[in-house]
């Protein structure tokens, strides 16, 4: 099956305490978006499509020596409004889109290849990476069958019950899709939230509904779906990229 990978970088990064762009501050003098797209890249897909907005110019300079389509997000109206900005680019496109983010560089390439090989196995139309977190407050959570194989609902924490709140399997927001399954259900989804915006976790609410089948593959390895959201995270992805290239 084709793939595609799509990168989410449009994002401001308001906690990062820096007008630059998040996935543009360094991590050992490398911007964080440079591994994920090295990652990518090692995934031999037919395209790889970059989502920039905030300061799109500095992205699309910064990353102009890979072979990448970028997309702008203008504006920026949520995770859903960002793959949106992907279908042209895809319209053609029948095979399988991994959705990654620009500021998660430590998750592998052998990870990622066992996220697509369950999907494919399983013939899922949607499936995402999980991980255990010993805290997983803040966090979606994923809430499976009983025999633990398909995804039942991925809640968000405001939404929980408290026996969801004990799950301590959570979203790491890097999934695969078949494309048309995707692109027919962003078409559907709305802004009718608290937030305003077009949220790509609703395209699994579609899913349930429609009865696809949702799969997660968890990592055991929670270290790999960290995100960078403050100069004290970005600090600790550095630690953590040392040990990777170390090991």
């Amino acid at each position: 099956m084709s793939l595609a990978v799509i990168i989410m970088a449009a994002g401001k990064g308001t906690r990062m305490q820096s007008e630059l762009p998040k996935v543009l501050h360094k991590a050992n003098g490398r911007p964080v978006i440079e591994y994920v797209l090295d990652t990518a890249l090692h995934l031999k897909p037919e395209t790889i499509i970059l989502i920039v907005g905030h300061q799109a110019d500095k992205v699309i300079a910064a990353t102009r020596q890979y072979p990448v389509i970028c997309a702008l997000q203008e504006p920026q109206n949520g995770t859903g409004h960002a793959v949106m900005q992907a279908e042209k680019a895809l319209k053609t496109f029948s095979g399988d889109v991994l959705i990654l983010s620009g500021d998660v560089p430590l998750v592998k390439r052998s990870t990622l290849l066992q996220l697509i090989a369950l999907h494919h196995n399983e013939q899922a139309s949607a499936t995402v990476l999980t991980a255990r977190l010993d805290n997983p407050s803040g966090y979606g959570r994923i809430i499976r069958n009983k025999t633990g194989g398909e995804v039942m609902k991925i809640i968000e924490q405001r939404d929980a019950s408290p026996e969801e709140l004990s799950v301590d399997e959570i979203n790491s927001g890097i999934y695969v899709f078949k494309a048309p399954v995707l692109f027919q259900a962003l078409r559907e989804i709305t802004t009718e939230n608290a937030q305003q915006e077009y949220y790509l976790t609703d395209v699994f609410d579609i899913c349930f509904r429609n009865g696809n089948k949702v799969c997660a593959c968890r990592t055991e390895n929670a270290d790999e779906i960290r995100g960078i959201n403050t100069p004290e995270q970005l600090r600790e992805t550095e630690q953590l990229l040392c040990a990777l290239s170390l090991s």
